[in-house]
């Protein structure tokens, strides 16, 4: 049978895992797909997490211990995500030890609700750095206004970064400007360049979402036959950017010293519209030097039937310019597109942190009255704490 992911891989495309879960970990089902699968990294956000406390009940034990403690929502949070994500980096610290730390990583974000904050922002960047105390740990700062000196000022200290919610050209390029002020910064503080990582996740499908809704408004053939061309094009023309700046000499300078891309993820990437080919955002989008992060059912589909003809990226510069020429012509307006997009990405996962802190709180609240769901894992609780290094 062929192995599709490792043609993906050779390819030059880094394959991660957009999910985890205490079960995924307990289980072995995250090992097994680096194993099995090729799978060198790990993204989370609130919305993962929120889904992963409220399914399971491998969490239990650990609420009771905060809830016996007293210890405030808000921190019980902090201790419940950053276990996970330290038994991840364990479990995918193989990966980043063979690619020589670019690869092996995973991501936790940020309290969204600091996204317009700077100050806040670098301080829970170093506060969660320190908690979860691994060296393949990315901290995901989103790319607003606030959020570009923040991940300048987050690098500076030598704290690897994955700046999420990207979704123009012009704002990829300011957040390619800041990682190199936040390198050049390290450098100048003695910091190692070659221990800072990072990646820009470029967010896809949600621009077909919202182009294609914009399109079937207008709707006359020319903006219909425009469906589902959006995103892949905005996606390769930020390829093109990176390729710009990353052999520049100002990037050469930082690479003599050591340091490694900011490559760029392409994030959002299960297809939204049914009518299109579910590996869609992978197959479109190969190119070296790239990351894309894929729900599980991704993964496998490509594994199944996804085709690596080569790099899809480099000779479609054209193309995607055209495609941006021709919905300008039917009346979409991509700035505003992606002003709308920036601001409901945040929205969202703001929700989905109020959603993970409402469901917290209710489990404290249940288990210190010791009403909580049964608990499954307390003869494991021992051995979990060690393999995630850590406790509650």
């Amino acid at each position: 049978m062929t192995d599709r992911i490792s043609k993906l891989t050779a390819a030059g495309v880094a394959v991660w895992l957009d999910d985890l879960s205490r079960v995924r970990l307990s289980s072995g089902g995250l090992d097994q797909l680096r194993r099995e699968k090729h799978v060198v990294g790990v993204t989370t956000n609130p919305t993962i997490f929120a889904k992963a406390l409220a399914d399971a009940d491998e969490y239990d034990w650990q609420l009771r211990d905060l809830a016996t403690r007293g210890v405030e929502v808000e921190e019980s949070v902090r201790m419940l995500t950053t276990y996970d994500v330290r038994w991840a980096c364990d479990v995918m610290r193989p990966s980043y030890d063979a690619s020589n730390g670019v690869d092996g990583r995973v991501s936790i974000e940020v309290d969204p609700r600091l996204a317009h904050e700077t100050d806040k922002t670098v301080a829970e960047a170093k506060a969660l750095w320190w908690l979860v105390d691994r060296p393949n740990l990315f901290i995901k700062i989103p790319a607003t206004e606030a959020g570009l000196p923040a991940i300048t000022a987050t690098l500076a200290e030598g704290i690897s970064v994955n700046v999420t919610l990207i979704f123009g050209l012009d704002r990829y390029s300011q957040v390619m400007e800041a990682f190199l002020a936040g390198l050049e910064q390290a450098r100048a503080n003695g910091h190692d360049l070659s221990k800072i990582g990072s990646v820009a996740s470029f967010f896809v499908s949600r621009v077909d979402s919202e182009v294609d809704k914009r399109l079937e408004k207008i709707g006359s053939d020319e903006a219909k036959a425009l469906r589902g061309k959006a995103a892949v094009a905005n996606a390769q023309l930020a390829y093109e950017r990176y390729g710009e700046v990353f052999s520049s000499d100002r990037w050469q300078s930082l690479a003599d010293a050591g340091a490694h891309p900011q490559r760029p993820l392409w994030a959002s990437t299960s297809t939204k519209n049914p009518d299109y080919r579910d590996v869609i955002y992978v197959e479109e989008l190969i190119a070296p030097g790239t990351v894309n992060t894929m729900p599980e059912s991704v993964i496998h589909a490509y594994a199944d039937h996804g085709e690596t003809p080569g790099d899809t990226i480099t000779g479609a510069y054209d193309a995607a310019r055209k495609a941006f020429t021709d919905l300008e012509a039917v009346g979409v307006d991509m700035s505003d597109v992606i002003a709308v997009l920036e601001r409901e990405g945040v929205e969202k996962f703001e929700a989905s942190w109020l959603e993970l802190l409402d469901g917290v709180r209710k489990s404290l609240a249940a288990a210190g009255r010791g009403t909580g769901r049964p608990g499954q894992a307390a003869q494991g609780n021992a051995q979990a704490a060690q393999q995630a290094g850590g406790n509650a």
